[in-house]
């Protein structure tokens, strides 16, 4: 399985790529650098990764699930509810790409990291 680190500001998070198109594009598209942005308990940045939508492309997501959104295109990383949940589970805006999970979600440190922090993704 490959592993990649998140790093956010003075954090760092490890994640587990699923074997799916989408994960094998950005394991391929490593080291990834933007700024952070956020919806609700979602942290998501833009990539210059091009995936398609896959057939299990869905809005239900997990707690933990990272996640491709093709219309922007971005890097998605869920740990709550966002302003499109029903409930507390987190929900994208529109189908996305599953592509791995996080090892550990401490909700309360991503509620920390604010919009313009600056991340990177790597090979763990």
């Amino acid at each position: 399985m490959k592993s990649i680190r998140i790093s956010i500001g003075e954090f760092e998070f490890i994640a587990d790529l699923h074997t799916t198109p989408t994960g094998e594009a950005i394991w391929a598209s490593l080291p990834i650098a933007s700024s952070i942005h956020t919806w609700g308990d979602e942290i998501y940045f833009g990539v210059e990764t091009a995936a398609s939508l896959e057939a299990g492309a869905k809005s239900e997501v997990k707690v933990g699930d990272l996640a491709y959104w093709p219309s922007m295109p971005a890097f998605c990383i869920f740990f709550g509810a966002t302003p499109a949940s029903i409930n507390t589970e987190p929900r994208a805006a529109s189908p996305v790409n599953i592509f791995g999970h996080m090892r550990q979600v401490d909700p309360a440190v991503l509620r920390s990291l604010v919009d313009g922090a600056s991340v990177r993704v790597e090979e763990a």
